[in-house]
């Protein structure tokens, strides 16, 4: 008699089955000739033979009783009949193990894939079109993340299924290893007497070493990773040829005026003692900034106005509002808007009503609102009852003018008692906050310094770049303008009667990325690009790039359409250098095509390090050499945002195999103003064209309650704990790649995405029931061949149903591939896989094999 389970064996033998209360031949059960349906050469195979008998079932007792008669012959040594039938079932049979055994099985699988150069040969057997995916270098400066894990994965499947629609993929990953966060690493792995006896060669060195050393290490957590690429034959921005290809890049677009020199204000990291460029900033919650209110003493008024002022002078005063005082000593205009109402107002003691600010911590009167004497003021009309409840006083309208009255009218400096103007600054006056007229400091800010130069302006900027002041600023000179020279400026105000209100002001302000302190605005002179010369075409272009997501075409658009001049100056040593030379009595610098040429030949020979070992005469071409002891070379780096934007030049444009544009960028949102827009920027400069096709972007990763990774939150996820698992195994287990590339396609990485232990214990699990399934399917198709195939129309109903189902899933794993939403495979995969085959179709089968 034949039993038949839910068991994974198939039944191959003509045996008689009674167990339903009729007889049957077993192969009954199967079609006449074996299936290629789902059901026949996937899920068949729950046949089991539990016991033989003429005529019954065995009875339970008589079961129950088997294993331990079995037991007790062994003991007395009697030799048991072992496989008596086992030439009667076909058992499944698989290599693939239930347990995936990724700590083993996955470096060995790897091993494999690299010793056999496996990516390479898939490539070259491809013959469709080429398909380049555009590396963005990440920064070698230390361990992977999350973010990193994310990204690189993500890139991964992209290339993936190209491969498999036979397209010839070209993958070089690139690292970025230039710049201060080496730099800072490098010194901060120095004592006191090492860094005295460094030289710029010396520290040169010690960069490139630790920059090599990190790209290996980070090398070898992506091929952990499961990644494919061409591991042996990266870009870094430190080889000699890529160089070569930066510098080359900017000649061109100093060739074509977009490069010059100039002294304006940037964002300035006292910390780090360099010029920024935006990308290189962030802006924290929660900084706060000691704000001023202040009266600049009018002595002068136009002809145009005097009538509407003499009668106030000389009390009246321009009442200013500003969140950086210690740039007070810098001033050297007042802006209104030229649009707008003013007032003249009484300041008067408030009557009982009016309650008085409670001085504290946040708020402080000034002497001239304490004392008795109380002036004439000149605020924006609207801001007058605000104004007035701020400071606790009564104010009283005597006369209302426009800005554009109070043009050219002037004041007296309340620090060193210089004569200002009154100018008119542009739409950024506002009655939104402050006054409506606004303290201008053309070196310390980038409105500032363009109203300035409408007027001619002096740009005053006395801060060294230790963030102190100089001593062009008299009394205040040698003290941190962020600190003890902010509070000075303010007490000298104050004992001048020039301060109304001290007020602590919560605002977004500036820190460096890397050193995480605030940053300051100063003019230095610095090296720029001029978007503004060709702002338009890039716009252009943008329109013509395939933004994933849609919005992201929105974002980079605001923030290229608004950006200022491109600061590509760096006062750093690690890095590529700018490749001038200037006049030691004039200063003027010498750049032009020779020079641009000769320096460029030389680098891609022995690399940016020769700019520093070498003689000036050796640098400058053959026609100048006579003239070498007149000129130095300048010490300035390019910003590291120029090194990653020219890698569509070194790589794209430079390597076999690969085209100009790129099909495709993927990065962090971050990139929109990083290295999408530099990218972006030096292409359109010197190519007049995008150097993308198309654009993906991927958001943050974040913890399982939608915080911000940080060590100080004991929240951080590390892709290598997840592979490998953490020193307590049980608390903190390892998954292997799979599970990690699992969580990344089954996440929206179009917005921010979320990680963490019970999201991953949650993915193992998924992962198990897939390998399960999978595996039983292997399992039944060992001995499969094709001569068993049958029609379509042979098959039953439901059989016909599945594969109908399975060609929805293809068609629709397909268009969410070539769409790039792979959380929606993810989903069609699950679904079908676990719940339509697992839990329905083989419950079908089973059922359909016991009633037989």
């Amino acid at each position: 008699m034949v039993v038949i389970h839910a068991s994974p064996y198939k039944v191959l033998t003509q045996r008689t089955c009674s167990c339903l209360g009729k007889t049957t031949s077993v192969n009954n059960l199967f079609y006449s000739r074996r299936s290629s349906s789902l059901n026949d050469f996937l899920l068949l195979g729950r046949i089991r033979f539990c016991s033989f008998s003429s005529t019954e079932v065995p009875s339970s007792k008589r079961r129950s009783r088997g294993p331990v008669m079995a037991a007790k012959k062994a003991a007395e040594g009697g030799k048991q009949d072992e496989g008596k039938y086992k030439h009667t079932v076909d058992l499944p049979k698989t290599s693939f193990g239930m347990r995936a055994n990724s700590s083993v099985r996955e470096p060995e699988i790897q091993k494999l894939w690299d010793e056999n150069q496996v990516f390479e040969r898939i490539v070259s057997r491809n013959s469709g079109e080429n398909f380049v995916l555009h590396d963005g270098p990440p920064y070698a400066n230390g361990d992977l993340h999350m973010g990193h894990a994310l990204n690189k994965i993500l890139k991964d499947i992209i290339n993936r299924y190209k491969l498999l629609q036979n397209y010839k993929v070209h993958y070089v990953p690139g690292w970025d290893c230039h710049g201060l966060p080496i730099e800072l690493k490098v010194l901060q792995s120095l004592d006191q007497d090492a860094r005295k006896d460094l030289t710029p060669m010396k520290l040169r060195e010690k960069a490139a070493k630790f920059a090599k050393s990190t790209v290996k290490t980070q090398m070898a957590s992506f091929k952990r990773y499961g990644v494919w690429a061409a591991w042996n034959n990266p870009y870094l921005t430190l080889d000699p040829e890529y160089e070569a290809s930066q510098i080359e890049v900017f000649g061109q677009m100093a060739l074509q005026g977009y490069i010059y020199r100039g002294r304006k204000p940037v964002h300035w990291s006292p910390s780090s003692r360099t010029a920024l460029a935006e990308a290189e900033l962030e802006y924290p919650e929660g900084h706060v900034s000691r704000s001023i209110y202040a009266i600049f003493k009018l002595v002068n008024a136009t002809p145009s106005s005097s009538s509407l002022m003499s009668e106030f002078l000389p009390d009246l005063g321009l009442a200013i509002w500003t969140t950086t005082p210690w740039t007070i000593p810098a001033n050297a205009a007042v802006a209104v808007n030229g649009k707008l109402q003013y007032a003249i107002v009484e300041v008067h003691s408030p009557p009982g009503d009016i309650p008085v600010p409670k001085e504290d911590k946040r708020h402080r009167l000034g002497q001239v609102l304490n004392g008795d004497k109380r002036p004439f003021l000149v605020v924006a009309s609207d801001l007058v009852p605000a104004l007035a409840v701020k400071w606790g006083v009564k104010l009283s309208v005597k006369k209302i003018l426009l800005g554009s009255d109070l043009e050219n009218c002037s004041y007296i400096h309340p620090i060193d008692k210089r004569e200002c103007p009154v100018v008119i600054g542009g739409e950024y006056i506002t009655t939104e906050s402050g006054t409506g007229l606004v303290h201008t400091a053309p070196g310390h800010g980038q409105e500032d310094y363009v109203t300035g130069l409408k007027y001619g302006l002096p740009i005053l900027s006395p801060v060294g770049d230790d963030g102190k002041f100089t001593e062009e600023a008299g009394q205040f000179g040698g003290l941190d303008v962020l600190g003890d020279g902010n509070t000075a400026v303010v007490n000298y105000l104050d004992g001048q009667s020039s301060i109304l209100m001290e007020e602590s002001y919560q605002h977004k302000y500036p820190y460096d990325w890397r050193t995480k302190k605030p940053t300051i605005f100063r003019a230095t002179e610095q090296w720029f690009a001029s978007v503004e010369g060709f702002r338009q075409a890039a716009m252009d272009a943008i329109g013509h790039v395939k933004w994933i997501p849609p919005q992201a075409e929105n974002r980079i658009s605001a923030m290229t359409s608004s950006r200022s001049d491109w600061c590509i100056s760096r006062q750093r040593t690690w890095g590529v250098p700018i490749p001038v030379f200037y006049h030691k009595q004039t200063m003027e610098p010498l750049m032009n095509e020779e020079t641009i040429n000769h320096i460029k030949s030389i680098i891609a020979q022995r690399g940016s390090d020769a700019w520093w070992y070498m003689k000036v005469e050796d640098l400058l071409p053959e026609r100048y050499r006579d003239k070498a002891s007149d000129y130095e070379k300048g010490t300035d780096t390019m910003d590291v945002w120029f090194d990653s934007g020219s890698s569509w030049a070194a790589v794209l444009g430079k390597r076999a195999g690969l085209n100009f544009p790129a099909d495709l960028y993927l990065e962090g949102t971050d990139q929109h103003r990083g290295w999408f827009q530099s990218s972006l920027l030096t292409s359109i400069a010197t190519k007049g064209r995008a150097p993308y096709k198309g654009v993906i972007t991927h958001g943050f990763v974040l913890d399982e309650r939608g915080l911000k990774m940080s060590k100080s939150l004991g929240n951080v996820v590390d892709p290598y704990t997840v592979i490998e698992g953490g020193k307590n195994q049980k608390e903190a287990p390892g998954y292997g790649a799979d599970v990690l590339r699992l969580w990344v396609s089954s996440v929206d990485y179009t917005g921010d995405v979320m990680v963490g232990p019970q999201i991953l214990r949650q993915m193992s699990d998924i992962y198990r029931k897939l390998r399960g399934t999978l595996r039983y399917l292997l399992g039944n198709l060992h001995d499969w061949k094709a001569e068993d195939a049958v029609s379509y129309q042979e098959l039953p109903m439901i059989d016909q149903h599945a594969l109908y189902q399975l060609e929805n899933v293809v068609k629709n794993i397909e268009e969410s591939y070539e769409n790039y939403q792979f959380f929606k495979i993810f989903q069609i995969i699950q679904r079908f896989v676990i719940v339509d085959l697992s839990n329905f179709y083989f419950d079908v089968a089973k059922d359909r094999l016991y009633v037989g």
